[in-house]
Protein backbone atom coordinates (compact mmCIF):
# COMPACT_ATOMS: atom_id res chain seq x y z
CA UNK A 1 0.00 0.00 0.00
CA UNK A 2 1.33 3.32 -0.76
CA UNK A 3 1.59 5.88 1.97
CA UNK A 4 -1.18 8.79 2.37
CA UNK A 5 1.36 11.51 0.64
CA UNK A 6 1.76 9.40 -2.29
CA UNK A 7 -1.90 8.15 -2.88
CA UNK A 8 -3.13 12.03 -2.26
CA UNK A 9 -0.72 13.01 -5.15
CA UNK A 10 -3.06 11.77 -7.67
CA UNK A 11 -1.12 10.05 -10.52
CA UNK A 12 1.04 13.22 -10.12
CA UNK A 13 4.17 11.70 -8.63
CA UNK A 14 5.44 7.50 -9.91
CA UNK A 15 7.15 5.55 -8.53
CA UNK A 16 9.04 2.18 -9.61
CA UNK A 17 9.25 -1.56 -8.33
CA UNK A 18 12.84 -1.42 -7.52
CA UNK A 19 16.14 -1.22 -9.12
CA UNK A 20 19.14 -2.98 -9.67
CA UNK A 21 21.56 -1.23 -7.43
CA UNK A 22 24.44 -4.17 -6.80
CA UNK A 23 25.03 -7.24 -9.53
CA UNK A 24 22.81 -10.24 -9.11
CA UNK A 25 19.79 -8.69 -7.98
CA UNK A 26 16.77 -10.86 -7.38
CA UNK A 27 13.32 -9.05 -6.67
CA UNK A 28 9.51 -11.56 -7.41
CA UNK A 29 6.17 -9.86 -7.22
CA UNK A 30 3.92 -13.05 -6.56
CA UNK A 31 -0.12 -11.84 -7.01
CA UNK A 32 0.43 -8.03 -5.60
CA UNK A 33 -2.39 -5.16 -5.81
CA UNK A 34 -0.29 -2.66 -7.86
CA UNK A 35 -1.78 0.56 -7.63
CA UNK A 36 -1.34 3.70 -10.36
CA UNK A 37 1.48 5.48 -9.46
CA UNK A 38 3.94 2.71 -10.28
CA UNK A 39 5.36 3.98 -13.52
CA UNK A 40 4.39 1.66 -16.54
CA UNK A 41 7.93 0.69 -17.26
CA UNK A 42 7.51 -0.83 -13.77
CA UNK A 43 11.74 -1.20 -13.30
CA UNK A 44 14.47 2.27 -13.54
CA UNK A 45 17.95 0.91 -14.28
CA UNK A 46 20.83 2.13 -11.84
CA UNK A 47 23.48 3.10 -13.87
CA UNK A 48 23.17 2.75 -17.74
CA UNK A 49 22.81 -1.11 -18.60
CA UNK A 50 24.52 -1.98 -15.54
CA UNK A 51 23.50 -5.65 -14.07
CA UNK A 52 20.37 -5.79 -16.70
CA UNK A 53 21.33 -9.35 -18.06
CA UNK A 54 22.32 -10.92 -14.76
CA UNK A 55 19.20 -9.41 -12.48
CA UNK A 56 16.32 -11.49 -12.38
CA UNK A 57 12.93 -9.35 -11.56
CA UNK A 58 9.57 -11.31 -11.76
CA UNK A 59 5.77 -10.54 -11.97
CA UNK A 60 3.12 -13.00 -11.27
CA UNK A 61 -0.51 -12.48 -11.33
CA UNK A 62 -0.74 -8.67 -10.63
CA UNK A 63 -3.67 -6.63 -10.08
CA UNK A 64 -4.31 -2.88 -10.24
CA UNK A 65 -4.09 -0.09 -12.34
CA UNK A 66 -0.34 -0.41 -12.11
CA UNK A 67 -0.68 -3.77 -12.88
CA UNK A 68 -0.08 -4.09 -16.39
CA UNK A 69 2.78 -5.46 -17.96
CA UNK A 70 2.61 -4.77 -21.60
CA UNK A 71 4.91 -1.76 -21.05
CA UNK A 72 7.46 -3.08 -19.05
CA UNK A 73 11.26 -2.77 -19.10
CA UNK A 74 12.84 -5.21 -21.55
CA UNK A 75 15.60 -5.97 -19.55
CA UNK A 76 17.05 -10.04 -20.06
CA UNK A 77 16.62 -10.47 -16.57
CA UNK A 78 12.79 -9.42 -16.88
CA UNK A 79 9.92 -11.92 -16.58
CA UNK A 80 6.47 -11.70 -16.81
CA UNK A 81 6.62 -15.49 -14.82
CA UNK A 82 3.60 -18.46 -14.90
CA UNK A 83 1.85 -20.22 -11.76
CA UNK A 84 4.46 -23.31 -12.28
CA UNK A 85 7.61 -20.88 -11.83
CA UNK A 86 5.79 -18.08 -9.22
CA UNK A 87 5.23 -21.55 -6.98
CA UNK A 88 9.42 -21.41 -6.96
CA UNK A 89 8.99 -18.44 -4.73
CA UNK A 90 6.59 -19.27 -2.28
CA UNK A 91 7.40 -19.67 1.33
CA UNK A 92 7.34 -23.38 1.28
CA UNK A 93 9.44 -23.65 -1.76
CA UNK A 94 11.90 -21.14 -1.00
CA UNK A 95 12.65 -20.72 2.40
CA UNK A 96 11.18 -24.19 3.05
CA UNK A 97 8.81 -22.38 5.74
CA UNK A 98 7.04 -25.26 6.10
CA UNK A 99 9.55 -26.33 8.07
CA UNK A 100 10.43 -23.36 10.54
CA UNK A 101 7.98 -21.29 10.33
CA UNK A 102 4.71 -21.59 12.34
CA UNK A 103 1.31 -20.97 10.72
CA UNK A 104 0.27 -19.37 13.15
CA UNK A 105 3.06 -16.32 13.06
CA UNK A 106 3.07 -16.77 9.38
CA UNK A 107 -0.09 -16.97 6.73
CA UNK A 108 1.78 -19.16 4.09
CA UNK A 109 -0.05 -18.33 0.78
CA UNK A 110 0.27 -21.99 -1.41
Amino acid sequence: MATPDLVSSNGTTSSYLGQPWKEYSNAVYSQPFIDNFIDPAGWIAWSGDFALSILYYAEYNNTGAGSVTTNRVSWPGYHVINATDAANFTVSNFVLGDDWLPAKFVAILQ
